[in-house]
């Protein structure tokens, strides 16, 4: 079930291919490595769900709100 709308999606891969494109560029200097956490939002925009958003019960998608 999704649970993340398409501002949010939009955001979260275009957030998330940017700290990947920092990794790759080595922007961050010694803490590059921290630039990896962009796989997370990239993950969750382009499944559209997000684990985060169904424990604490939020829910940004309008076709899926009850």
């Amino acid at each position: 079930m999704r649970n993340v709308g398409s501002i949010d999606r939009i955001l979260r891969i275009v957030i998330g291919a940017a700290l990947i494109l920092g990794f790759f560029l080595g922007i961050g200097g010694a803490y590059n490595w921290v630039l990896l956490v962009g796989i997370i939002p990239l993950a969750t925009g382009l499944m559209g769900t997000c684990p985060l958003y169904r424990l604490i019960g939020v829910n940004t998608c309008p076709m899926d709100k009850r």
